[in-house]
């Protein structure tokens, strides 16, 4: 779409009659011209409640349907210090949103007689270093998030002889992989001949008129980049009003997450998808390729309850229709994408900031004001406010419990929960899980409070921060554990400067050794995470110095003891 002078006047106007109440939204371009238009407003009342809720710094949005884009929106701030409002040409993170679009890449390649999606894929990398007693790893597993490998490591292990350990049979169980489509996109390189930067340019960006978007993250574009945010305190959980500073910038090329992109260009994407694969100047794959793009090839709970996985992206439903998803999550940056294949509606939102949400909510409301516009039915209520500190069932947990590093006791008011300390009442905010939560209290901050129940419904008996654990007076279950004497060199705090690994935690609770708070479990020489059947990450534990191990491998990543806490 075009902008006229009189349209951007428009969007001025919108923009600055939005600012009421210290709120800022501002189209870039002339909404009042969708057919939408109507149900704008009531998103926009949405979206800030959102961003409220959540402490967004900003967020960016548009909305499209097969015709074409229908709104690009920019909610809050581009800049918190100097408060400079976010603009709709900025260049935001798109992440493993990233996924999909080497998924298409991968099938024009299929279509030109290049790759065979279910041969073994060390026939086109023979260098990738595979230890397995399965079947052999396809490009189909690979896209499918199926292959069993680890997904944290890089393709190229450090240790010139350290393999890639397949946990299980390929095809059998779903388990995120960021390696594989780090892979993957060797692997177009490797059959089409260009790096895959300037595939995804040549192949996807020309196609559907993605001018202003950028294939690679470097330094270079930073300029044209927001100013994103992570929290100030990186290693421990977040309070979600709590403080944040300026992330690092990053460089990426790889196929899990390297573009960047403006809300107009992710708009036609979206119109793309909506198209079922044609774009403005024809197919970008075949109708037999959309097919298996979309197709319900595993369950995928990671995803949610009703979700399976396709080639590079999420299948699901929304209101009774094939929903495609996916969401992106970078170092500062958090992206959602969903179009509504029967509609032909979709959207695409990113948040200048990573706080561990995605803006699914603020996609899907929108989504769900369009369809209802277009089928001339009444607007859908919006979304609840969503606060942190309401906790349905807090009086589960109100008690005294006790421990030898003492006690924490917990009260309940209505749908709150507070820890009490030294006449104080601290309001605990939920955590993700369920029966876990987190407190802005120095003493009990780095770790989450993990309360454990006496059977799956029963009442709260224990509650965990890290190793330091606490009974109620009802508890009656063992008290006294024992462990391997090697497991107590392995306690400590490790760490790795990339941003994408961090610190990691081990510690012992209960007898078991965990990480982070997931349990670890023998396996040869390594240890295995179990917190879910399907996880393929495992570490193995390195050499002691007067009884502390001082490194450890997560999945073939090298971390370090610190000699901090």
């Amino acid at each position: 779409m075009h902008l006229t002078r009189r349209d951007v006047l428009e969007a001025a106007l919108i923009g600055a009659a939005a600012t009421a109440g210290g709120f800022w939204v501002k189209d870039g371009l002339a909404s009042s011209s969708s057919k939408y238009a109507d149900v704008f407003a009531e998103l926009d009342r949405f979206a800030e409640q959102f961003m409220r809720d959540m402490n967004s710094p900003g967020m960016t949005l548009v909305l499209a349907d097969r015709e074409g884009v229908q709104r690009v929106t920019t909610y809050g701030f581009g800049d918190l210090d100097r408060q400079r409002k976010l603009n709709a040409d900025e260049l935001f993170q798109i992440g493993s949103i990233t996924k999909s679009f080497l998924a298409l890449v991968l099938l024009q390649l299929r279509e030109e007689g290049k790759l065979d999606l279910n041969k073994p894929v060390v026939e086109y990398l023979p260098w990738f270093r595979i230890q397995s007693a399965f079947a052999p790893i396809t490009t189909h597993h690979l896209l499918t998030h199926t292959s069993g490998l680890p997904g944290a490591p890089e393709p190229f292990p450090s240790d010139p002889a350290e393999r890639h350990l397949a946990a299980y049979a390929p095809g059998e169980q779903f388990h995120y992989n960021n390696m594989a489509f780090t892979l993957l996109g060797y692997l177009a390189w490797t059959l089409d001949g260009r790096e895959l930067p300037e595939i995804f340019r040549e192949r996807i960006f020309k196609a559907l008129g993605m001018s202003q978007s950028e294939p690679a993250i470097d330094f270079a574009m930073r300029p044209r980049m927001p100013r994103s945010y992570q929290p100030f305190w990186g290693e421990r959980p977040y309070p979600r009003h709590g403080e944040l500073c300026e992330a690092p910038q990053i460089v990426s090329s790889s196929g899990a997450g390297c573009i960047a992109a403006t809300a107009r260009d992710m708009g036609a994407y979206v119109q793309m998808i909506a198209n079922r694969g044609r774009g403005p100047k024809g197919n970008l794959v075949s109708p037999e390729s959309f097919e298996l793009f979309s197709k319900r090839h595993i369950k995928a709970e990671e995803f949610g309850p009703t979700a399976s996985y396709g080639y590079g992206i999420a299948v699901d439903e929304l209101d009774g229709n094939p929903l495609l998803r996916h969401t992106g999550g970078m170092v500062s940056y958090m992206s959602a994408l969903q179009v509504d294949l029967v509609a032909g509606i979709g959207g695409w939102a990113s948040v200048n900031a990573q706080q561990g949400y995605r803006p699914n909510a603020v996609v899907k409301y929108g989504l769900q004001l369009m369809r209802a516009h277009a089928e001339k039915k009444k607007s859908p209520a919006a979304p609840a406010p969503d606060s942190e500190f309401e906790i349905a069932n807090a009086g589960d947990y109100a008690g005294t419990f006790s421990g030898e590093q003492g006690q924490l006791e917990f009260a309940s008011e209505g749908k709150k929960l507070f820890l009490v300390r030294s006449g104080k009442r601290i309001a605990l905010e939920q955590g993700g899980e369920p029966d876990h939560f987190q407190v802005s209290d120095p003493a009990v901050t780095r770790f989450p409070l993990v309360f454990g129940r006496k059977n799956e419904n029963g009442p709260v008996v224990e509650v965990s921060n890290g190793d330091a654990w606490y009974t109620a007076a009802a508890y009656d279950g063992p008290r006294q554990f024992q462990v391997p004497e090697a497991w107590r060199s392995y306690v400590g705090h490790y760490r790795n400067e990339d941003p994408w690994m961090g610190s990691i935690r081990v510690f012992i609770l209960k007898g078991k050794l965990l990480v982070d708070g997931t349990p670890l479990e023998l396996d040869g020489d390594r240890f295995r995470l179990r917190d879910e059947p399907s996880n393929t990450e495992w570490i193995r534990f390195g050499e002691v110095v007067n009884g502390k191990c001082m490194r450890l491998k997560y999945s073939g990543v090298d971390l370090w003891r610190v000699a901090t806490a």
